[in-house]
Parts: C-alpha cells; structure tokens; sequence
C-alpha cells in the first residue's frame, strides 16, 4: 500500500470542524491503496476537545505528535493563566476585533501564530522520511503555516505534494480585518503565491476557491468538498451510550417543534430577522410559543442572546454549550429546521461550510442565511434540503418557519395516536450522495495516484 503524509495541525483529540475532513480522509483512504501518516501538533492550542472521534481513527494510522510553541503558550505563562485555559485563538475571525493584539498577530506571525512550528518540522520530518518512505505529501490549512512546512520539504526532498486549502488564505474574509502593513501584506501574498505555485496540485473545498486559486496561477486546481460520513448517521451503527442520547433527545423534544444550531453563532452570522420573526409569530400564535424549543450547542455571541431576551424567547432556549460530534448528529438528525447562517461579509458567496455537509446527511431540512447567488445557495438548490434567504428578507423568513411548522403539526398529529416516542424518519436527495466520505477520499486517492504516474 501506498503512503502519504498528511501535515495537519487539527487532529483527536481537538474538537471542531477544523479536525474532520482529515480524521475522515484517513478513515477511507486505505480503501484506496493509501495509507494516511499523520504530522500534527503534540499540544496544539484548541477551543475545544472530543474524546468520542478517536473511534474514527484505525489502529494502523500512524500518528506522529511533535511539541509546538505557540504565542497563546507564551501569553498564558506571562500572564499566569493556568496551562489548561482555553484562548480564542481565531477571535479576530470570529469578530472582527481590531487593537494591538490583532496588528501584532498579522503582522508579526505570517502567515500565522504556528510559523515557529515550520523550522522544526522539517528538521525532524526531513530525518524521518530519509528512514521512512512516503509517496506524497499532503498539507492542509488553516493554519497555513502547514503548507510552509510541506513546501520546503517537496523542494528538499523532491516527493509529490497536494496542498489542500479547507478555507482561503489572502482572501479569507477576517484578512482585510488584520490591519496589515504593506510589508506584512506583501509577504502574505508571495508565501501565498510560492505555495500554490510550487505544489504539484491544489485542492479547495468549494467552486469560488477554485474560480480565485486558478486565476492566480497554472498549478492544477481540483474541487473536493467537505462532506459527511455515512457511518455517523446509520442509526444500526450506535453504541450503547449514542443510542441512550438518542432517546433522552427524543425525550426531551417529544411535541416540541425544534429548531437546532450546532457550532459557532457569531455576531457576524446572527441573524436578527429571524429572531423578530419568530417572537412575533410567538405572540400571534399561543400554540407556536409552547411548542417552539431553540437548541443551540457551540459557542454563541451575546448579540445573539440580546436578540433572543428582545424576542421574548429565553424561555424557548436550550443552549448545550460545547457537545461531543456524536451529540450534535443526534440533535441534527432530530431537528424539524437546521439553522444555517453566513457571515453578512461578501466573501460568503465562496463559503461552503462542512457544517452543510452534516446538516444535509441528518435529512432535516435547512434554513440558510446568506446570498442566494452563492455556492451554498447552488448546493441547497442541487440536493433540494431546505431554503436560503437573504438576511433582510423577513417575508422569506417567516415563509419558511411557517412551512415547518405546519409539516411539525402534520407529523405531530400523525403520531397523536401512538404512546412511543417518534423521531420522523428521514431521506437525503440521490444528489447528495455525491458528498459522502467515501466518495470524496476515491476523489483524493485519484489525485494522489495521478501524482505517482
């Protein structure tokens, strides 16, 4: 079997979106004669840790973990903070913040804080892979200090390397908030330049990265999404403990309509509308304000709070906080709308979150945010799962709370007869199953064999 190095800083047990499409990707590329060898941080500097994705790493992945020194290392020793004290590290992407913390962070740290993590390395891997034979490498950012690292590898050690890019670099929608010099901007852009350019192939995760990346350069651009894994969603594959979360859910929403949000919930992404909405179909209609429960779990700003307290809707909330992906799925799979809001910045016409990809695989339907004319919007039209709306588009909004709100009444009135507990069945389109994981690593496997010839 053939091997690859995979050089990501996201890896179990880190939490997040950050840490799947790679635990995924080695999941399913031995099926196609690769067998994954992962390059990641010992003691990264992550928001969130899960223990229930290590099930999803073989016994026979080789996982390398090497020491990194990070900045937020160094900050939490001046500053006396306990080793474990969890720092936002993206807060400037999460809020657009401005100071002197975020000048420094893009201006000194290029292409970002794991830069001192490059020089080693490739001092270590460079030993490694004298004594130990890869057929390509893989680097994956953000942070896109991983690509640096795989970059002065291939031009040392002349072996085949993908660059795969799960977000953009300079056009990244937080880049324009960094307060950047010219010199900073410039170097950003030629580490950019050199990276696509000197990679054998680039890989994105959606059609406008494409479109941006090969305009840039002659380098070969492949389109692999993110996507979902079909063994997260088989309800015959649950273990003892997701089957009891499963049932304490179905519990606790039984005749409940249940809007779900997993993951971050930004100021940048609140969606005001929707919550204006919702408290005044919550006073038009006594029956909607007892049946309605908001489920949200990740971390959601204080506008949004604020939003919902004006709406006269605290009471409808359920906020789990962090949740194990296991958790999440379960809650996802039980929803009867899937919130979905894009950041209100025009680079949200190229995001194509993996948070989709699992929101499509639970059946429920979605309820997005954001431009229509979009490569979300264009997927949620192609597999047919829910309704985009513009943000200022209240009509559009209460449209499709409406909507699912009757098909809850329908439901519920359709089980009204029956003493078990009832989680709807639900199907996916057929043209969402080009999404699935396994299909996505053949689509990586392919490359990776091109690369070989």
């Amino acid at each position: 079997m053939k091997k690859v190095l995979v050089i990501t800083y996201y890896w179990p047990p880190a939490g997040g979106s950050g840490v799947q499409r790679w635990l995924k990707f080695a999941k399913y590329l031995p099926q196609f004669g690769w067998q994954p060898v992962i390059y990641t941080p010992l003691n990264p500097e992550v928001n969130s840790e899960d223990a229930s994705l290590a099930k999803d790493i073989a016994p026979d992945i080789k996982v390398i973990k090497r020491k990194i020194l990070e900045p937020y290392t160094i900050y939490k020793i001046l500053s006396g903070k306990k080793k474990n004290t969890k720092i936002q590290a993206n807060a400037v992407a999460q809020n657009n913040s401005g100071g002197i913390s975020v000048f420094i962070r893009g201006n000194f740290f290029i292409p970002d804080p794991r830069i001192w993590w490059v020089k080693p390395s490739v001092k270590f891997l460079k030993k490694y892979l004298t004594k130990n034979h890869v057929d390509a490498i893989i680097s994956t950012g953000p942070p896109q200090s991983m690509h640096l690292i795989a970059r002065k590898l291939h031009a040392e050690l002349d072996i085949p390397w993908i660059a795969d890019f799960r977000d953009p670099w300079t056009k990244i929608f937080y880049f324009k908030h960094l307060n950047l010099t010219k010199f900073a901007r410039k170097k950003h852009e030629k580490l950019e330049q050199g990276v696509i350019d000197e990679a054998d192939r680039v890989v994105v995760v959606s059609p406008q990265m494409k479109e941006d990346f090969g305009s840039m350069t002659k380098t070969p651009i492949s389109l692999i999404t993110n996507g979902f894994d079909p063994d997260d969603f088989k309800s015959n594959n649950q273990g003892k403990a997701e089957k009891e979360v499963a049932l304490k859910i179905d519990a606790f929403t039984k005749n409940k309509f249940t809007i779900v949000q997993t993951g971050l919930l930004t100021d940048a992404a609140n969606p005001d509308l929707f919550w204006r909405e919702l408290g005044a179909k919550a006073v038009e209609e006594s029956d909607f304000k007892k049946d309605f429960l908001f489920v949200t779990m990740g971390q959601m700003d204080a506008s949004v709070t604020r939003e919902i307290e004006e709406a006269n809707l605290t009471g409808n909330v359920k906020d789990l906080g962090y949740t194990p992906h296991s958790e999440a799925i379960a809650w996802q799979k039980r929803a009867d709308l899937l919130l979905l809001p894009l950041r209100k910045e025009k680079e949200a016409k190229a995001i194509l979150t993996g948070k989709f990809f699992e929101y499509l695989a639970s059946g429920s339907k979605i309820l997005a945010f954001g431009p229509r004319n979009s490569n979300l919007g264009d997927a949620m039209r192609e597999t047919q799962c829910g309704t985009i709306c513009e943000y200022e588009n209240g009509g559009g909004i209460r449209k499709a709370i409406d909507a699912a709100y009757e098909e809850f009444k329908k439901t519920t009135a359709a089980n009204s007869g029956s003493t078990e507990i009832n989680s709807p069945a639900k199907s996916i389109s057929p043209a969402a199953q080009q999404y699935a994981r396994p299909v996505l690593a053949g689509q990586f496997a392919e490359l990776l064999n091109e690369l070989k010839k």
